[in-house]
């Protein structure tokens, strides 16, 4: 038997011994009128105390007696004030002290059934079996990820080619590329005129003669680019 049965099992023997006593519920009601009644008091008392004050106010002097006699009765009911009010803080606390008291039994009382509850559902169970399944859980996981692992690896069809080979076999289409480049380059023809006997006019035609050969030459390599 847990702890908490135990308890529960105790609390209610003295119960039974004590049958005559009120419940919570019942003193908590009692402690609320009597809250209830007392505060009817006060609000009474206070308006009895203006009512002297007014009444000493408008004897003053002329009639000593008169207002003497009604601040005597102000202060008794003054003094009638705050014994209820020293009562009322009283009540309150005795209140809250119940009503935790009432509140921490209800919590313990249903903690209680929730362990019995709990006992009752693991009647039933084998940790042996437990750990078998939890076991068996484990292994479905692990295949599951190898399946995942060889499902989510790119296919590697047709890579049965040399890497190597296709390199040279590239090579060999880009110098094929190159002299047939070569092969369609034309040169500028060559004029025909005849040197001039002057000096100055040989110059000329030599930087004419010059520039055409450096096209030619820069035309030969873009072609072979």
């Amino acid at each position: 038997m847990s702890k908490i049965s135990r308890f529960f099992k105790g609390g209610g023997s003295a119960a039974s011994k004590g049958r005559g006593g009120p419940s919570p519920q019942e003193a908590l009601a009692r402690l609320r009128e009597t809250e209830e009644m007392l505060s009817k008091k006060q609000e009474y008392l206070e308006t009895r105390i203006e009512r002297e004050l007014a009444v000493a106010r408008q004897h003053g002097t002329k009639n000593k007696r008169a207002a003497l006699q009604a601040l005597k009765r102000k202060k008794r009911y003054e003094k009638q004030l705050n014994q209820i009010d020293g009562t009322l803080s009283t009540i309150e606390f005795q209140r809250e002290a119940l009503e935790n008291s009432h509140t921490n039994t209800e919590v313990l009382k249903n903690m209680g059934y929730a362990e019995q509850a709990m006992k009752k559902v693991h009647e039933n169970m084998d940790l042996n079996k437990i750990d078998d399944l939890m076991q068996d859980i484990t292994e479905q996981q692990d295949v599951a990820q190898e399946i995942s692992d060889a499902i989510s690896n790119p296919a590697t069809f047709g890579d049965e080619f040399d890497e190597d080979e296709l390199m040279a076999e590239l090579e060999e289409l880009e110098q094929e590329g190159l002299n047939k480049g070569m092969r369609d380059v034309r040169l500028p023809s060559v004029p025909s005129t005849s040197l001039p006997s002057h000096p100055e006019i040989m110059m000329g035609q030599n930087s004419h003669i010059s520039y055409k050969l450096h096209s030619c030459f820069t035309h030969v390599q873009l072609a072979t680019q």
